[in-house]
């Protein structure tokens, strides 16, 4: 989704200089005022018909790039809204993000080593969660893993499966269903991780 913004055409309020030729002279002002002009307003571009504007500076732009690939899933459940924001709020603290709760829906930027590698759109309905990846085809298993797996451990209580399409033909994964087993697994794996990464740091 590209939003864009059509300048609005310019019109000059000031009026003609005056002809310093015979019989016309360039008037005076009397002595003693000042010859300064007041400066021109500031002219904004207008912004066309279903244009999202953000005032605040701590929301970024959603549209950073294009990308050539898009990737969707449509997830059945009856939770969307409450699945769509978990995912989001909880991706956005490590990559920037954000869940709009009056339209139940969010996006998410992968941008957690710096420049923009995809967007993904979260959009929340009564039946389902549409999940909407766009980045690169080289990116795409690990971007879809990344968003999908995610969201299948959030809805182990209700066997999610994601499973991605994409537009360019090629084989999207799939992510869950999950068990809990599959969940106590992954928490174990993470401690190990990280007491394995602190004796590492002890050691040196």
């Amino acid at each position: 989704m590209n939003f864009s913004a059509t300048s609005a055409p310019h019109s000059s309020n000031e009026a003609p200089a005056a002809c310093g030729g015979p019989g016309g002279s360039t008037p005076q002002p009397p002595a003693g005022e000042s010859t300064a002009v007041a400066p021109a307003p500031a002219s904004f571009p207008a912004s066309s018909p279903g244009a999202t504007t953000s005032h605040s500076p701590a929301s970024p732009s959603p549209t950073p790039a294009s990308f050539p690939l898009v990737s969707t899933a449509n997830v059945p459940t009856q939770r969307a809204a409450r699945y769509g924001k978990q995912l989001v709020t909880h991706m956005a603290h490590k990559v920037t993000g954000e869940w709009n709760e009056s339209s139940d829906s969010g996006y998410l930027l992968f941008d957690r080593e710096g420049p923009v590698l995809g967007r993904f759109d979260v959009i929340a309905s009564a039946s389902d969660l549409r999940l909407e990846l766009r980045t690169e085809p080289e990116r795409a298993d690990h971007l879809e893993h990344i968003a999908g797996i995610h969201l299948a451990r959030f809805g182990v209580r209700d066997a999610l499966t994601i499973s991605w399409r994409r537009t360019d033909g090629s084989a999207g994964t799939t992510q869950g269903p999950l068990t809990a087993a599959d969940i106590e697994a992954h928490a174990h794996a993470k401690k190990a991780a990280r007491e394995a990464a602190r004796e590492a740091g002890q050691a040196e």
